[in-house]
């Protein structure tokens, strides 16, 4: 075999390893590094142009200790995902076209369960406060999190290090832990406005 003939060879294999096999959907020029883990790939679906890091979790759990569950993973075209992300559903988390996420983001549609009593928190089930839904074009940043519940509109922006409890509409720019809306965006100005600016334009 020629020098060339190797090389494509190694290269094809290189890029097979970078998009795993049993996926529900995995659509062209998408891309998921090693190291990687991922659990329930038949539900699973990722749209195309999608880069994911290394070191990422997905998972969608049909299963847990004996409670079974019935869940949806899915990821829109052209979406990039930072390394070291956790992604996990039971129920179902559904992130829009476009979306750019930073490393160490954290998105998951459940919890424990946490009865005090003697069965072990590690043998309780996992429960849902419902769907999380990330819109198109929305941005999370550096070690956010995203909780069971949630809808973030599109366009939305996450802080650093924030924790988003609840819902939030499009055009929203949340920070915190919990977060809490500190800015929108203004149509008028195009631009991030505070609160009290937004007050001032529309009177």
């Amino acid at each position: 075999m020629s020098l060339i003939l190797r090389m494509k060879s190694i290269i094809k294999l290189l890029l097979s390893l970078g998009r795993p096999m049993n996926m529900r959907e995995l659509g062209a020029r998408s891309y998921i590094a090693w190291p990687r883990k991922l659990e329930g790939k038949k539900h699973i679906s990722i749209g195309a142009d999608v880069t994911i890091g290394s070191f990422s979790w997905l998972a969608a759990y049909e299963t847990y200790q004996h409670f079974h569950y019935r869940p949806m993973l899915g990821i829109g075209d052209h979406v990039i995902i930072g390394r070291h992300s956790c992604i996990t559903a039971i129920d179902k988390v559904a992130i829009g076209k476009g979306c750019l996420l930073s490393e160490y983001v954290y998105i998951s549609d459940h919890f424990h369960q946490n009865d005090p009593g003697e069965v072990p928190l590690v043998e309780q089930p996992l429960v849902s406060k419902g769907p999380v839904v990330i819109e198109n074009n929305c941005f999370l940043g550096y070690r956010s999190a995203v909780l069971s519940g949630v809808k973030l509109g599109a366009h939305c922006i996450v802080g650093a290090h924030s924790v988003v409890t609840h819902s939030f509409p499009e055009y929203s720019m949340v920070a915190g832990a919990p977060a809490r809306l500190i800015k929108k965006y203004c149509m008028k100005t195009r631009q991030w406005e505070s609160l009290e600016n937004l007050e001032k334009i529309s009177t």
